[in-house]
Order: structure tokens, then C-alpha cells, then sequence
């Protein structure tokens, strides 16, 4: 009999691993493999949903007054942790999320990353103060915990996505429950198993297994006091609007239909890799992946974009995860497949031309896999489907744009705010667009602008709900409350002729 662990699919409540014992049991299966059970997840039950909740606040005041340096060498004992379980970690992400071995452990370094940034807490943490504000009055600010906080999210990245939250939450001196996708959910607790042996007092951390249900219950919760949610616009804005019904500080980070314009000037040779990284890599399945391509300048230039973009495309090889030769990795699950596979389409319905079409893809040796091959429309226009909606794989749709100006306003018109990149080698071109684009995140001659730890991950637009971001400066400044103290002492007023 396995022991309950995070690898078994169990809960983390009090300290102690727990099967759920709520109505749901959910099959996690390699996408490669789909015949391969990584396992068997019961949700957890509205009791246990409660009983985290109670366990975390119960050990707020103590983890609050645990002095920062203090609480910063758990976390560089977490970070000593994660490194020496690296590799056991990437390939947990291959295993239930599909990710090659590469990306998996590409996603796990940048997690690690903020792990690091949240080791320099006690500097971030520090006010402000100002002396004599008036006469013999000093004026200063802290800034304190929220208490207890919720993270929630999604699949696509299984351990980067929950080291965006956890470190700095926790850092900060909050407690913190983490509801791991249901798609992907052994990666995240895993992480938190390492952080609790890094010495955490128990209830710090907690991990809670369920579907929506039970993210509603424990945004519902009265003990929690902030959420973070990254996942689909539809449901961050669902999250965001019960977390702020029930009173809560929430951050809500949703899709995007991210746009990668190629600008006559471009250095092709050099730019295709990464159009091709930032399009099909993981699949797709990531919120800053490119799915539109904007070909800039006459038509013959426009062509020349749009087929050397296809002709890298058809060279990505499809495969397992741990295959070194694979290029591009399965989705998520068989559903995931067969959404994407019905958004293809409904593009043909509505008159878009394939210039490369992966629904027929295969890979023999794993007929039970979830595999979409790359996919390429032409001749799209704003009022499609697959123009309006982000479908979340290795879907691309090609639009032309004479000019910058045009591909401005192509990038602009989507709902939605996340990212889009330019590739060019003019100075005033890249001014010009870093200027005029209505996005969060541009990348220039970059397919993939993910900031780095020390600044914060945010979109624009339908693309977050909320006004924080996540890590970096916003995520210090979402998990922490502003207190401002002004005082005087009577005796010690400054004189009117100043100190000598």
C-alpha cells in the first residue's frame, strides 16, 4: 500500500498527508500515453476544505512573528531542497502535464527563480519613514501580512505557476493553501511537500485537491483572505468576482491572443526559432504563447514570413516528453485534444485556409497519445472564432499588415492584454510599438517576454482581473497590507531654534 504523499495524489492538512474523501475521484494519465495512470486523485471533502482553512490560521500569528531573516532561511533551505530534487521534479511535469523533459525543467529553473527573489525578503519588506512630518511629529510605514491566502493554478505550468505564489505568500508571513489544477495536481503538492521538510511549522502550508467546488469553498472560506488565480479570462473573472463578493483580495490572471509581428527589416534567419518556440512550444499551452503571426511589408514579403514559418513548422516532431529527438509534446488530456481539434474546425467552416493542418497527427509508437500537430491559418479576419478566442494549442493564425501602424492596430483590437512581440533591427520602429501597444508584456526580437523574477508577470485588458500582478514587486505588494504610523512624544518636541 502506497503511504499518503504528495505523489499519491493526497492533501496536506495540518501537517499531516490525508486522501480526500470528497465525492470526486479524478484519473491523472500520461498525455503521451494516455493508457499510463500517474494516478488517482480524490478531491477533498467540504470538512477537510474547512479543516485546512482552520489549520493555516491557527498558525498565522505564530508564522507572522516569526521574524523575516528567520523565515527567509526556510526559504533558502526550500530553495537548497528544490535544487537537489530538480530533476525528480521536471519529470513529474512530463509525466502529468505532457511538457518535453526540456521545457519541464526550463518552467521548474524560472519557479526556482522567484524562490530565489523571495530569499532577499527582509529588504522588501522594509517602509518608510519620514522624521519631524510637523513639529516633534514622526510619520512612518510597515507593512504587514494578510493572514491566510489561497493559490489556484492552472495546468499548463504545474510547478512554475505555484513557485509564482508560495515563496512570496509565504515570505511575506502568510499562511497558504495551494489547490493544484485538476488536470495536473502532483507537481505543485510535491513542491509543497519540499517546503514544509524545509522546516515550515505546520499549517503554514497546506495543500487542498478538487475541481471548482472546491476552489469555491475555499475563496468562500471566512479564514482566507486573498486568492491568487491564473487560469481562462472566463473563469478569472468568475474568481475574481466571488473572491471580491466574499471580500477577499484577489488576483486574477486570465487568457491572451498574443500577438507576434515580423517587420519587413527582420532578421529572419534568427527570428524563426523563436516564432516557432513561442507558437508551438509546450504546446501551445502556456498564456504568453504566440498564436498570432503578423506578417509585415509588400506581399512578397509577407510570403516569405508566412513560408518559412510554415516550412519550420513542418519539420517539429512530435513525441514523448523524455524523447531528446521530440520538438513538439502532446496536450494536456484527450478533452483538451478534442476542443482544439474543434476549434481547427470550425475555422475551415468559417472560411479560413490551413496552410498546415495537425489534426491527422500521429506518433506510432504512441497511439494512445493526446497529440495535435502544428497548425497554420491564412486568410482570417477579425470575426472568427479562432481570431476572438483563445484556443490554447499549437494553433497559429497568420495575419498581413502593410505597415507598422497597420500591425499596431491588427495587435490592439483583441480583448485581450497579455503579450506581443516585434521583431525588427529599427530602433524607431521598436520605440514606436513599446509606445502604442495595448499589452503588459512586449518582447522585442523575443517570441516569449516572460519577465524575469524581479518584476512582476501582468497583463492588460481581459487578460487580468485585479490590480496586482504576480512576483516580483506586485507579488510583495499583493500578499502584504500597508500600516502607517504617525507619532509624537511629549517632552521630545523639536525646538524652535532646532537641535545644536
Amino acid at each position: 500500500m502506497i503511504a499518503n504523499t504528495a505523489s499519491s495524489g493526497a492533501n496536506l492538512i495540518g501537517g499531516v498527508w490525508v486522501d480526500g474523501d470528497g465525492a470526486t475521484t479524478r484519473r491523472l494519465c500520461n498525455p503521451a500515453d494516455t493508457t499510463k495512470v500517474v494516478a488517482s486523485v480524490r478531491e477533498a471533502s467540504p470538512a477537510q476544505v474547512g479543516a485546512a482553512c482552520a489549520a493555516a490560521h491557527a498558525a498565522f500569528p505564530a508564522w507572522r512573528a516569526t521574524p523575516s531573516p528567520d523565515r527567509a532561511r526556510v526559504l533558502f533551505r526550500f530553495r537548497e531542497l528544490l535544487e537537489a530534487n530538480f530533476d525528480g521534479v521536471a519529470e513529474l511535469v512530463v509525466r502529468e502535464n505532457g511538457k518535453l523533459l526540456s521545457e519541464a525543467r526550463g518552467s521548474v529553473r524560472r519557479g526556482l527563480d522567484i524562490v530565489e527573489y523571495a530569499c532577499g525578503i527582509p529588504s522588501m519588506l522594509m517602509g518608510k519613514t519620514l522624521s519631524d512630518i510637523s513639529r516633534g511629529v514622526d510619520s512612518y510605514s510597515v507593512l504587514e501580512p494578510l493572514g491566510v491566502v489561497v493559490g489556484i493554478p492552472p495546468f499548463n505550468f504545474p510547478a512554475m505557476i505555484p513557485l509564482w505564489m508560495m515563496p512570496i505568500a509565504v515570505a511575506c508571513g502568510n499562511t497558504f493553501i495551494l489547490k493544484p489544477a485538476e488536470k495536473a495536481s502532483l507537481a505543485g503538492a510535491r513542491l509543497v511537500e519540499l517546503f514544509a521538510q524545509a522546516g515550515l511549522p505546520t499549517g503554514v502550508v497546506s495543500v487542498i485537491h478538487g475541481g471548482k467546488e472546491v476552489g469555491e469553498r475555499l475563496i468562500a472560506n471566512e479564514h482566507v483572505k486573498a486568492v491568487s488565480f491564473v487560469g481562462s479570462s472566463a473563469v478569472a473573472e468568475s474568481v475574481y468576482r466571488l473572491a471580491a463578493s466574499h471580500g477577499k483580495r484577489v488576483q486574477a490572471l486570465g487568457g491572451a491572443k498574443n500577438h507576434l509581428i515580423v517587420l519587413p527589416d527582420a532578421d529572419l534567419p534568427r527570428s524563426i526559432p523563436a516564432l516557432i518556440g513561442s507558437c508551438f512550444g509546450c504546446a501551445g499551452q502556456r498564456c504568453l504563447a504566440g498564436s498570432v503571426l503578423v506578417a509585415v511589408g509588400d506581399r512578397a514579403r509577407q510570403d516569405a514570413v508566412i513560408n518559412a514559418f510554415v516550412q519550420a513548422a513542418r519539420e517539429l516532431k512530435l513525441g514523448h516528453g523524455m524523447d531528446d529527438t521530440a520538438t513538439l509534446c502532446p496536450v494536456v488530456n484527450p478533452e483538451q485534444k478534442s476542443r482544439i481539434l474543434q476549434s481547427v474546425t470550425r475555422g475551415v467552416e468559417e472560411g479560413a485556409k490551413l496552410l498546415l493542418d495537425g489534426r491527422g497527427a500521429i506518433v506510432p509508437a504512441l497511439p494512445n497519445g493526446c497529440f495535435v500537430g502544428p497548425t497554420i491559418f491564412d486568410n482570417v479576419n477579425a470575426d472568427m472564432f479562432i481570431m476572438r478566442e483563445e484556443i490554447f494549442g499549437p494553433v497559429v493564425c497568420v495575419l498581413r499588415a502593410n505597415d507598422l501602424d497597420e500591425a499596431i492596430t491588427l495587435a490592439n483590437r483583441t480583448r485581450y492584454g497579455n503579450s506581443v512581440s516585434l521583431f525588427t533591427q529599427s530602433g524607431p520602429a521598436a520605440r514606436t510599438f513599446r509606445e502604442r501597444i495595448q499589452a503588459g508584456m512586449l518582447g522585442i526580437n523575443l517570441g516569449v517576454p516572460a519577465p524575469m523574477a524581479s518584476f512582476s508577470f501582468s497583463g492588460w485588458k481581459a487578460s487580468i482581473f485585479g490590480d496586482h500582478g504576480t512576483h516580483g514587486p506586485d507579488g510583495v505588494s499583493f500578499y502584504t497590507k500597508k500600516k502607517v504610523i504617525t507619532e509624537r512624544w511629549f517632552g521630545a518636541e523639536t525646538p524652535k531654534e532646532g537641535w545644536v
